[in-house]
């Protein structure tokens, strides 16, 4: 038999995949890796972004453990995501189930309920918003009509969290179109074998279902606790941080520190310290995952 063997093209090199993806290597480079290291390098150096830093060590990490803003930022921050994240699973799933059945026009249905996903962070959306809660708004309103006192829901610690919460929570369609694409992924014949066996509708949502949605609900909860932890763009625009900085999340602090206070040094060590809680999140989320799993 005759033994054939490969011959480079005329003009092909082995850099070639090499070169092709340079763009994306020097990209990655200069927009990720190279800030990433600037960032760190910074977060140990008091420097207000306008005189050379000076390097300082630890000294930024030692006073965020004694800045109280730093402390109350978290506890904001953390409030926010166990608020926000489970809410919005649970709608999402609903929605997902809702959306998960073959009708004429379910096509129309599934963008309207994206929709808020990308309208969410607009100002108009954002203004809207802030009408919807003060004391004569929409909101109030109703619950007037209902025979329900009105509720001060910007003059509240306790309510004000609520108004950032509820417009994330409106916001639920990526997630939504993760779940939908997992509930397609079941296969029907699950369902089939399970109706035959005289299994309802609720056991075979909590015996087929769930079961089969795991590794969905657990990556869009990965998901979603990282983005509530990095909320910045809703309190900012909405509550400004207020009342008494009920809804003054870390975001907002390194905003604060980087562009109002000129503290470009500590704003980078605060920036690390909020990547460490996200990672220390997620990590503790896979190992929960997995000794779930292994039992």
């Amino acid at each position: 038999m005759r033994k054939h063997t490969y011959r480079n093209p005329v003009g092909v090199s082995r850099f070639t995949g090499l070169l092709l993806i340079s763009p994306f290597i020097i990209g990655m480079a200069v927009f990720m890796i190279y800030p990433f290291i600037c960032s760190f390098i910074l977060g140990l150096t008091d420097y207000d972004g306008i005189h050379p830093p000076e390097f300082t060590g630890l000294d930024n990490y030692r006073h965020m453990l004694k800045d109280r803003s730093f402390r109350n930022a978290v506890k904001v921050t953390v409030k926010y995501a166990l608020l926000l994240v489970p809410m919005k699973l649970i709608v999402s799933l609903l929605t997902a189930l809702l959306l998960n059945i073959e009708i004429k026009g379910i096509g129309v249905f599934r963008t309207a309920f994206f929709i808020p996903s990308i309208l969410g962070s607009n100002l108009a959306v954002v203004i809207m918003w802030q009408y919807l809660f003060t004391s004569k708004g929409l909101v109030n309103q109703f619950l007037e009509l209902a025979g329900a006192s009105p509720v001060s829901w910007y003059g509240s610690p306790k309510n004000a969290i609520f108004i950032i919460v509820l417009l994330r929570l409106w916001e639920f369609g990526s997630t939504m179109i993760i779940f939908l694409t997992g509930l397609r992924s079941i296969p029907k014949e699950l369902y089939e074998a399970a109706k035959v066996d005289g299994c309802g509708t609720f056991r075979a949502f909590f015996s087929i279902t769930l079961p089969q949605l795991k590794n969905i609900i657990f990556i869009n909860l990965i998901l979603q606790t990282i983005t509530a932890f990095q909320e910045f763009n809703a309190p900012y625009m909405i509550t400004d941080g207020g009342p008494l900085k009920s809804t003054y999340t870390i975001g907002m602090l390194i905003y604060d520190e980087m562009f109002r206070y000129n503290e470009t040094g500590y704003a980078n060590a605060v920036s690390w310290a909020l990547f460490a809680i996200i990672a220390g999140a997620v990590a503790v989320m896979y190992a929960v995952s997995s000794k779930i799993r292994r039992n």
